[in-house]
């Protein structure tokens, strides 16, 4: 490997982890009380629930396109989002914790992984490369993060 790649391959790791420019995963879902993941505060069209939600289903898409020449993404829009405002049970929450922390750290492996060229198209994508989701999921991501923090400060739960 030469040492541009592993140095890219560093910077995207990085981006992934989301820790060099803004807040990663774990400050931003800690301790979220329960009574608050379902709610949408007025003129907000999300709750931390579907923003939670759609964080993993999104991410989920982009780490199994990259990796899996069977897998469907979801036909629209609406497949990226929960049907619910709110986690049935403090057990949903957690699964979708632990199943975010599971994605991206195969996203994270994929590109580490010495063997997985970066810039060549996925074969059942057509023009898709890994490099391109690493940096979907990243960006993607960042944006949903950051969306949970200004809704946790709307609901008074932001005190970091």
């Amino acid at each position: 490997m030469s040492d541009a790649d592993a140095a890219l391959r560093q910077q995207l790791f990085d981006l992934l982890d989301g820790t060099s420019a803004r807040l990663g995963f774990d400050k931003v879902v800690a301790d979220v009380p329960p009574e608050l993941r379902g709610v949408r505060p007025e003129g907000i069209p999300h709750s931390l629930w579907e923003l939670l939600e759609h964080y993993r289903l999104a991410q989920w898409d982009l780490l199994e396109t990259a990796r899996d020449p069977h897998h469907t993404s979801p036909a629209d829009e609406a497949g990226y989002w929960p049907a619910d405002t709110a986690p049935p049970d403090d057990e949903a929450w957690d699964r979708s914790l632990a199943a975010c922390h599971r994605d991206l750290m195969a996203m994270k492996a994929l590109v580490a992984d010495p063997e997985t060229d970066l810039h060549a198209p996925i074969p059942w994508t057509g023009f898709k490369t890994v490099l391109r989701q690493a940096l979907v999921t990243a960006d993607h991501n960042a944006y949903h993060l950051g969306q949970m923090v200004y809704l946790r400060r709307l609901l008074g739960d932001w005190t970091r």
